[in-house]
């Protein structure tokens, strides 16, 4: 399963530092921590055969950016990296099931997905997703990737309200071009609510993406398993918030 893992210089800070990776153990790591975040605190009906994983058959074919706690040295954060070449192979890449991609596929350049992205609860107000970033920064510089793109979920509330809400702020803020837009296979049950009226603060993982310089592709589907809505969320490298480019774009000549 992790056989492929291809080498990234290890990023060290004080007390977490960020890798791939390297054995099927350690991609166990990250589903235990998947099925706990996912699974035990936010209640996602995932298919566990009795080892407390999250896994599915997007794992083979996907690289596991791990953060450690250099103290414990336990998996605290992860995220999977899905490859324009391995989607190839595998078919698909995760987004479809929830979306039509349009023109996503068919972009100019390298694409790289990211998905299952999470944090353990007791890290989240620390430099765990910055970690995790840096890893990630580091991935795409040494295989000059052209565009990153994942769903990125928000809570739904009653009736899909606050996903409504928070579509109201993203909107505002970060929103792609006509031209790239994706259709959900799921719209939410109140698909908008009058913007005077209501919006929401955008959950963590939103705002980090929005942080980069990511903009959604449209509007979020539903996903009932995990109770949550979806926001497909794309980053054009090349379009990277000035404060964090340095760390993608320290390429060997340049972009």
């Amino acid at each position: 399963m992790a056989g492929f893992a291809t080498a990234l210089s290890v990023k060290r800070g004080e007390r977490l530092f960020v890798e791939l990776a390297a054995t099927d153990d350690e991609v166990r790591e990250a589903q235990a921590l998947r099925y706990r975040v996912f699974g035990e605190e936010l209640g996602a009906k995932l298919r566990d055969h009795g080892e407390a994983l999250d896994r599915d058959e997007f794992d083979p074919f996907c690289q596991h950016l791990l953060v450690r706690d250099a103290r414990s040295g336990r998996v605290v954060g992860c995220t999977r990296i899905l490859t324009d070449q391995n989607a190839q192979r595998l078919g698909r890449y995760y987004s479809e099931s929830e979306f039509d991609l349009g023109p996503i596929p068919s972009l100019p350049g390298r694409l790289l997905e990211i998905g299952r992205t999470c944090i353990s609860p007791e890290f989240r107000h620390g430099p765990a997703i910055a970690v995790l970033w840096s890893g990630l920064a580091g991935y795409i510089n040494l295989h000059r990737f052209d565009y990153l793109f994942g769903c990125a979920s928000m809570p739904l509330g009653d009736g899909d309200i606050q996903a409504a809400a928070i579509m109201n702020r993203l909107r505002r803020q970060a929103m792609t071009s006509s031209h790239l837009r994706v259709t959900p296979r799921v719209p939410l049950m109140t698909p908008t609510v009058v913007d005077e009226v209501l919006d929401a603060p955008l959950p963590t993982l939103l705002r980090a993406y929005t942080r980069l310089g990511a903009k959604a592709c449209g509007e979020p589907c539903r996903d009932p398993d995990f109770g949550v809505a979806d926001v497909l969320m794309l980053l054009n490298i090349d379009e990277l918030h000035p404060t964090y480019s340095r760390h993608f774009l320290a390429r060997t000549g340049g972009r």
